[in-house]
């Protein structure tokens, strides 16, 4: 099934309709309607948010997830104390994340810094490194040596 190419002016006259569409609720086996980057571009989708990703931090996901709940839905400064006083190894990755988002938003989306939050904030599992080491009786095991993407998003509080 071949994708219609949409014009930047057929975009703009139906951008309610191709917005409905895009946000139309789907079933679980069928995958959802995306835009491709000159759609987002024209429509102006995403222009309300600051976003941030890294990917393969040498931290285990699930490590990283726990202080990324702490800070989900907190205001930007609030979000910038956890971090810095948080005994974890994700914190410095983290706190570093949250500069770049922020000045994705105010540079590029011209976002207020005063009134961005935290909207959205998780861990990803990454590639598994895997380590063989030698081990008893001539055998050998491996070691997963696991890595995380983390994506953080800020979004301007109404």
């Amino acid at each position: 099934m071949e994708k219609k190419v949409m014009s930047k002016e057929y975009m703009l006259e139906n951008r309610d309709d191709i917005l409905a569409q895009y946000n139309k609720p789907v079933k679980k086996n069928r995958r959802p309607a995306l835009l491709t980057k000159k759609e987002r571009k024209v429509l102006g989708v995403g222009r309300d948010q600051g976003r941030a990703v890294a990917k393969n931090i040498r931290i285990a996901p699930r490590k990283v997830s726990v202080v990324v709940k702490l800070i989900k839905g907190k205001s930007l400064d609030e979000a910038y104390a956890i971090l810095q006083y948080m005994p974890k190894a994700a914190s410095p990755v983290l706190e570093s994340l949250l500069k770049s988002a922020e000045a994705n938003a105010v540079n590029n989306n011209s976002l207020s810094r005063d009134a961005l939050y935290v909207a959205d904030c998780f861990a990803n599992p990454g590639p598994v490194l895997k380590r063989i080491i030698p081990r008893a009786r001539g055998s050998a095991s491996r070691i997963h040596k696991r890595t995380s993407h983390v994506t953080v998003v800020l979004k301007e509080k109404n």
